[in-house]
């Protein structure tokens, strides 16, 4: 019987060995954050920063590209609607022939 109490007394004592370690890690955390107060506060400010302003840029990107798409698309149904190019409707501007001979007699009456 002796036997068996000592070893739930060593495992008991094993416990207690780890707890005070991980303990002491833990006070060790929480001292760094009392004597350097820049990892406390400055880091995760510093942190928030950059990774939001990554996040806001990949946010306008897809914005944009998402604005250009849709522009095209647009384009495509008004090109397909109206038969148009890039520099206006097709066939819009067709000049008359005009001879010197019609304006002459336009201006002088016979």
């Amino acid at each position: 019987m002796s036997t068996i109490h000592t070893a739930k007394a060593n495992k008991e004592k094993e416990k207690q060995s780890v707890t005070a370690k991980n303990s002491g890690s833990f006070s060790s955390f929480k001292r760094w954050g009392r004597k350097s107060p820049f990892l406390r506060y400055g880091l995760p400010m510093i942190s928030l920063t950059i990774l939001g302003a990554l996040g806001l840029g990949h946010l306008l990107q897809g914005s944009k590209d998402i604005a250009k798409v849709k522009d095209d698309q647009e384009w495509e149904i008004t090109e397909a609607r109206k038969a148009l190019s890039r520099l206006g409707p097709v066939d819009a501007y067709n000049p008359k022939t005009i001879s010197l001979e019609d304006e002459l007699k336009v201006c002088f009456p016979p």
